[in-house]
């Protein structure tokens, strides 16, 4: 292989730092000097700027480049030298330019075309990139490196299917291809297809079983699985690897979280907060924890940190208005709740809770229109129009409460609830047989609610004792 070679470089590889010292770089950079000979000093400055690109000190490996173009101006492999160390340094327009020179010295090398293909990536310039890369396949057409690139930008771009096709092209003619492995889990997880990524991200973790990043996504799959014990141990792995990793901290906490195991989701976002004080998702989800354990204080003091970070965060204002609403300071609760829905107003659970909180403080009229504007958001919301009809027959509008009780029943005809309060209604209106077979419903479909009839009405202990009252009344 060339010293050249930049291509097949491994940054996994130490440094030749301690192989090639302060003092041979020196004896070099004499060489360079001397100029005795015109070989020797295209000799010098290639181990220079290899020596240079090696130690990833870009800015010098480009200004002794610059020295070798002087002496080979014809040369591809130097003008695409000199695009790698430029495509390094983030000057993505400048390095394609220097492998345009490459190309018009030798438009058949299909390496040039893919690093081309890649800065052009870099610009998001995908069509591009990818003309680049069909370039180098036309030339080659098993070029794995074109084609491995192609995928990337194809994925890149959302196109996760004709990206995964390749990926699986890759790996079945080079099954020992880790990075076509981890890149196809991630088309499949991105494709709703947590089985095949997490086989993909396992068959990559047999050939790298240090990436931590790899056993971090696995996590992800893992938990949209619902699979949350074996997510923690895959987050506990890429923690063991990388222990300062706040998203891994987070997601792990989540897991926790989905498992019920509260505690422990504390103690994970917390770990995630020491490296990034600002994360406002992990400042909410604490809350959320502390919320569900029931100590609300703390809990308004992780959502206040989350809208110190984020003042238009509504999720977070609903989280401190629902703690404040359970301690009963309700003033504080309809604040915060009524500045969430000034952010997100279509937010059916937020009208819900500040429809319970207004009436729960003797404001029943305007939480009749709360409720109705979630029976608007989520019209098959049985549960809604209960609360929505309950409310204006409290208030006496009971026609209005029939029509809500009838919506209930429609949205969902196998509750007896629904039944139950449609024949209250129906009583009130002396529509005494209707009322009576709604309520048959009501018991045929739930017979414990035959129990809080006989509660509510004690002198009817039957259907026909009831009926025999109402005809009298």
């Amino acid at each position: 292989m060339s010293i050249f070679d930049f291509t097949n470089f491994d940054d996994e590889n130490e440094s030749l730092d301690d192989e090639r010292p302060e003092d041979e770089l020196k004896k070099l950079k004499d060489m360079l000097k001397d100029g005795s000979s015109k070989i020797s000093s295209i000799e010098a400055l290639e181990e220079i700027v290899n020596y240079y690109w090696e130690s990833e000190k870009f800015e010098d490996a480009l200004h002794f480049i610059n020295q070798l173009l002087v002496y080979i101006p014809y040369s591809a492999e130097t003008w695409q030298r000199k695009g790698l160390i430029l495509n390094n340094l983030y000057r993505y327009e400048e390095a394609i330019e220097s492998y345009d020179k490459a190309l018009s010295l030798n438009p058949v090398d299909p390496e040039i075309l893919i690093n081309k293909g890649i800065s052009l990536d870099d610009l998001s310039k995908p069509e591009e990139a990818l003309l680049c890369f069909e370039k180098a396949l036309e030339i080659e057409p098993t070029n794995e490196d074109a084609l491995f690139n192609k995928a990337i930008t194809l994925e890149k771009t959302g196109r996760y299917q004709e990206a995964a096709k390749i990926f699986r092209f890759i790996v079945e003619g080079n099954p020992a291809n880790r990075d076509a492995w981890y890149e196809l889990g991630f088309c499949y997880d991105f494709l709703d297809m947590p089985t095949e990524s997490l086989r993909c991200y396992d068959e990559h973790l047999n050939l790298d079983p240090y990436n931590y990043n790899a056993w971090y996504n696995r996590g992800i799959v893992l938990n949209r699985m619902a699979n949350y014990y074996r997510a923690v141990e895959s987050y506990d792995m890429s923690l063991a690897i990388h222990e300062n990793f706040p998203a891994a901290w987070y997601n792990k906490g989540n897991a926790y979280a989905n498992m019920g195991r509260l505690e422990e989701a504390t103690e994970c976002y917390r770990e995630t907060l020491k490296s990034e004080e600002k994360d406002v998702p992990a400042w909410h989800n604490l809350g959320n924890a502390y919320e569900e354990l029931g100590d609300y204080e703390l809990a308004i003091r992780a959502f206040t940190q989350a809208l110190k970070y984020d003042s238009r965060h509504y999720e977070s204002y609903f989280g401190r208005g629902s703690c404040y609403d359970s301690l009963g300071q309700y003033r504080r609760a309809l604040g915060d709740y009524n500045k969430a829905l000034s952010l997100c107003g279509d937010y059916a659970d937020l009208w819900y809770a500040k429809a319970d909180l207004l009436y729960n403080m003797g404001r029943v009229r305007d939480s009749v229109l709360a409720y109705k504007m979630v029976t608007k958001l989520e019209p098959t919301n049985y549960e809604a129009w209960i609360d929505y009809g309950e409310t204006l027959f409290e208030l006496g509008y009971v026609k209005q409460a029939l029509k809500a009780f009838d919506k209930a029943v429609e949205s969902n005809p196998v509750s007896a609830e629904p039944f139950y309060y449609r024949a209250k209604a129906l009583i009130v209106l002396n529509r005494t047989f209707e009322a009576i077979e709604s309520l048959k419903n009501s018991f045929t479909l739930n017979p414990e609610m035959q129990r809080m009839f006989e509660e509510e009405f004690p002198d009817a202990k039957s259907l026909k004792a009831f009926k025999k009252l109402l005809e009298k009344s």
